[in-house]
């Protein structure tokens, strides 16, 4: 019974650093991304306009990596919203066919 108890504490842990730690992280690596992209942090901290060393990625890979993390956390939202809104007309979602479907509860 101890170790049921266990096993579901730490699959609750897992997805609560999954959701409360890693999705927003990957939004703020997206962020960063785009802001890097545009040329954020090129000039010194101290104010004299010296510039630092150019991005180790070309900007356009870095936009590309800013969109792929937004989708990744807007997809996330989006399920998350099915399944809230499937609950509450009855129903569970499956991801039999990848696409989230509304498959009545047996």
């Amino acid at each position: 019974m101890f170790m049921l108890f266990l096993e579901a504490a730490a699959q609750v842990a897992v997805i609560a650093l999954v959701l409360g730690a890693g999705l927003p992280t990957l939004f703020a690596v997206g962020v960063r991304s785009f802001a890097v992209a545009g040329g954020a942090g090129s000039a010194d901290r101290n104010g004299s306009g010296t510039p630092a060393l150019p991005p180790a990625l070309p900007p356009a890979l870095l936009r590309a990596i800013g969109v792929l993390c937004f989708a990744v956390v807007v997809a996330a939202v989006l399920v998350g919203l099915t399944i809230i809104v499937a609950t509450g007309f009855g129903q569970e979602v499956s991801f039999d066919h990848v696409i989230p479907t509304f498959t009545p509860k047996d």
